[in-house]
């Protein structure tokens, strides 16, 4: 299920790479280029903040895991309720790390298309 999740953001993050791509590739005069362009590097700009923002979140989730772990380990509970704990936190950590492999195929295609904007406002 993880590589279905990271096979359906590659192919929707290169789908719309192709469509940058072809839009402005078929815009014949400049102005018109350059303004969807523009539009095109603020909608990746604004992408681009919501991934940087996930790293943030992902990363006080890790400090969780980080205490949730050190409460398990120094609790001495009944064994039953230190393997549950842990089995949800190597479920959390899981989806921690696909979350955050999302977001860095998010931010190479973003960057991707970045350039591909840049370089078509830049040359004629």
């Amino acid at each position: 299920m993880k590589f279905l999740s990271y096979a359906y953001r590659f192919a929707s993050n290169f789908l719309f790479l192709i469509l940058v791509y072809y839009t402005l590739n078929f815009l014949d005069k400049y102005n018109q280029r350059a303004v969807v362009a523009i539009m095109v590097l603020i909608y990746s700009a604004m992408r681009a903040a919501s991934a940087l923002r996930s790293f943030y979140f992902y990363q006080r989730i890790e400090r969780l895991e980080v205490e949730a772990r050190r409460l398990a380990a120094a609790a001495g509970e009944g064994h039953s309720a230190a393997s549950q704990r842990k089995l949800v936190v190597n479920e959390v950590s899981r989806l921690r790390h696909a979350g955050e492999m999302n977001a860095y195929i998010d931010l190479l295609f973003l960057a991707l298309i970045v350039l591909l904007c840049v370089s078509k406002i830049v040359t004629n």
